[in-house]
């Protein structure tokens, strides 16, 4: 696989979109054995931090092929999973032909203001060029008195399970995901990339730049992964 370097960081957004295309078939298995299973332990956290309700409607940022989405739906919500990758819509449409897959910028979301009654987006900002943009146009879609949820891996906060994590994402992922994904250099991008997020203070912090209010957060799993919340002024 070979080091990995800051260039795996400078792709373009149509890059990274082409990464995703590539890895869409497998993805939510490979995200499955990667995690170890604890991506579904993350994905219940997220449905009760958003806790839809019927006629709800939500929106399902860098869904994918909206396996994150589906808890929204049963709980009545009528949710629009958005993703920039036409390859995960593709696959998601496939299997969830009934639900509205929406191609859309993170930085320029193709919707009115005040529309949608919570946005959550999970394991994607990461991956948007713009974080700051990304989270006003979150807030700009919200209707007054709606709320975000923000679920992406962040930093371990005891210091020596953060060295065997960190030892996990350069070391171990790659050749596992040479095992289960059809495209691994797109697994070696998001270990870089999940080592270079701001911690949990610092995204907080930009959450209150963009506008949201009441921002909290709370970690899962030891901090490997962050869940933030905030609400738009009614």
């Amino acid at each position: 696989m070979g080091s990995v370097t800051r260039a795996n960081l400078d792709k373009q957004p149509h890059e990274v979109a082409s990464m995703f295309d590539d890895v869409a078939a497998n993805y939510d298995l490979t995200n499955d054995v990667l995690s170890l299973g604890q991506d579904r332990r993350w994905r219940k956290e997220v449905a009760k931090a958003v806790d839809a309700r019927p006629a709800q409607k939500i929106l399902d940022l860098a869904a994918g092929t909206a396996t994150s989405s589906q808890p929204f739906a049963r709980a009545g919500a009528y949710v629009v999973p958005c993703d920039f990758s036409l390859g995960m819509l593709r696959v998601g449409k496939q299997r969830h032909p009934w639900m509205p897959f929406t191609a859309g910028d993170g930085t320029k979301l193709p919707f009115r203001d005040d529309v949608f009654d919570a946005v959550t987006i999970s394991f994607g900002l990461r991956n948007i060029q713009d974080t700051e943009q990304a989270l006003r146009e979150l807030y700009r879609v919200t209707k007054p008195g709606g709320r975000v949820v923000i679920c992406e891996f962040s930093h371990p906060t005891w210091g020596p399970f953060r060295t065997v994590y960190e030892e996990y994402l350069m070391r171990a992922l790659p050749p596992v995901a040479r095992a289960v994904s059809s495209n691994p250099d797109a697994y070696v991008y998001l270990a870089e990339s999940i080592q270079s997020w701001p911690d949990q203070p610092t995204l907080a912090a930009l959450l209150q730049k963009a506008g949201w209010s009441k921002v909290a957060y709370r970690n899962l799993t030891g901090g490997i992964v962050a869940l933030h919340r905030g609400y738009k002024h009614p």
